[in-house]
């Protein structure tokens, strides 16, 4: 019996090598008992196909597997689980701990039970996964990663690696920042004035913790990112929220009152709006009213393949009231979590006290691994790399979705890596998700974007970020037959 070749896949968040993640999915697939004795393994060419690594890269695996008595060889027939190979372990289930602890009463103040949507760990195991935010290894460069990390753990960088920098950050990293990636966006700063965080979203809740209490208000907009409403909701401020239209987030319905405003005015989260130049000079004689402070989060500007981006909101500020949210994650692969705040440098000295306080400082070892990578022109490489493959894979499914009569909602003016989509009136995202993934579609129902008490439940996310152009049209056609049968067409 022979070993199906789907129950194959790669970890995007695995470490090490890809021979040593080929090694460990068998071996752990033998010791968990999903492969059997005697049952034969995909050949190393339809293996490596499957995975899109080089043949060599199976055969290598397979022969450390082999030596190990995990797999045996028979002749020209291929690879089989070894008769000898390792038992799985038979544990016995431990006994049921009774907590002598009231956790209801003990526990002060609750996290669990947020907005934030949970995503199949095991998403790369789909044909068809249109899911936002995923790293696509086929074009990360690894290779050059690789190389960068090791010359981060050289002596020559040992301070870096090891040392405790307190509230400090890496120069060269802070310096790259400074020199190519703000002057990108049209925002010249001081090094006082940026901080190293673990990710846009560490960002927003160090942002959260110094500007908000429980008498200040928030705005953010509606729909918006679910974890910034759910940071905020646990700050305990007021918060009022605004909805957006075609041009992102209306300023004129921003409430009196108002001391901190969120916004993503280059990319709106999730509808891909772009706010316009006039627009934004309107957002900046608000908040000028109000004496409030507008929060930036301007992620994903890299994918900006259609048109050159407008610049950054905090270009056109000239009174120290924007804070500008940055981060590498998406660009690079999500579980770097490596992110930045450019702000005044009053802002930035107590967002720094704050993050020394709770994690002293990210990495040193990933801070310069980073540093190199971007410094050496790699970064900039990817960010082509990934615009032209993006491109061709939006193309192609706004195609898919034209033919099928799919609804946009919101699209990236300048590019991106999602459709905002419409499913017609009551068809609900998340059931159409949850029938989809009997059928190998990952979708992103809508409804946690908005708040709870105006929830629209037919809304949903089609990413192009993590599926190749091939299986884009496929992957369209089962959501739209999905569809029609739910709204009994």
């Amino acid at each position: 019996m022979a070993i199906s070749i789907d129950t194959f896949f790669l970890n995007p968040d695995a470490q090490g090598t890809l021979q040593a993640q080929i090694q460990q999915i068998i071996a752990q697939g033998i010791l968990a008992g999903r492969y059997k004795k005697g049952e034969k393994l995909p050949s190393s060419r339809k293996l490596a196909l499957h995975l899109g690594v080089s043949r060599i890269t199976v055969t290598l695996a397979y022969t450390e597997l082999l030596a190990n008595d995990y797999l045996t060889s028979r002749g020209r027939s291929g690879y089989y689980v070894s008769n000898s190979a390792p038992e799985p372990p038979d544990f016995e289930t431990p006994l049921r701990r009774e907590d002598s602890v009231d956790w209801t009463r003990a526990i002060g103040q609750k996290f669990t039970g947020g907005s934030t949507p949970a995503k199949p760990a095991n998403w790369a195991s789909y044909r068809y996964p249109f899911i936002y935010g995923q790293v696509d290894q086929t074009l990360f460069d690894h290779a050059n990663w690789r190389l960068c990390a090791l010359q981060a753990l050289g002596a020559r960088n040992f301070s870096a690696l090891t040392a405790d920098y307190y509230d400090q950050d890496d120069p060269q990293l802070i310096e790259f920042i400074l020199r190519h990636t703000l002057l990108r966006r049209g925002i010249v700063a001081r090094p006082e004035e940026v901080l190293i965080t673990l990710g846009a979203q560490n960002a927003l809740w160090l942002t959260a913790q110094v500007l908000l209490t429980q008498r200040r208000t928030a705005a953010i907009e509606d729909p918006c990112y679910h974890a910034l409403r759910d940071i905020l909701m646990q700050s305990r401020c007021h918060l009022t929220q605004v909805p957006v239209d075609h041009d992102g987030l209306q300023p004129d319905l921003i409430e009196d009152g108002t001391d901190v405003i969120f916004a993503t005015p280059s990319h709106q989260c999730p509808t891909s709006a772009t706010m316009p130049h006039e627009r934004r000079k309107a957002l900046l004689a608000r908040a000028k009213e109000l004496d409030a402070v507008i929060v930036e989060d301007d992620y994903e500007f890299e994918m900006s393949f259609l048109n050159a981006p407008l610049p950054a909101l905090k270009s056109l500020d000239t009174e120290g009231r924007v804070i500008y949210v940055g981060s590498f994650s998406k660009s690079l692969f999500p579980g770097l979590r490596l992110g930045y705040l450019v702000g005044s440098e009053p802002f930035i000295r107590e967002a720094r006290a704050l993050r020394a306080s709770v994690l002293r400082h990210p990495p040193g070892h990933i801070q310069r691994t980073a540093a190199y990578f971007l410094s050496l022109g790699h970064y900039d490489a990817l960010v082509r790399k990934m615009g032209k493959v993006f491109k061709q894979r939006r193309d192609v499914m706004e195609k898919s979705i034209n033919e099928h009569q799919l609804e946009i909602a919101g699209r990236g003016v300048f590019g991106g890596s999602s459709f905002w989509m419409r499913a017609p009136d009551g068809v609900n995202a998340q059931e159409l998700a949850d029938q989809l993934r009997e059928r190998q579609v990952l979708i992103e129902p809508g409804h946690s974007f908005f708040r709870q008490d105006a929830i629209q439940d037919n809304f949903y996310r089609l990413a192009y970020s993590s599926i190749p152009s091939e299986r884009i049209p496929e992957g369209v056609a089962r959501i739209s037959e999905q569809i029609h049968k739910l709204a009994g067409h």
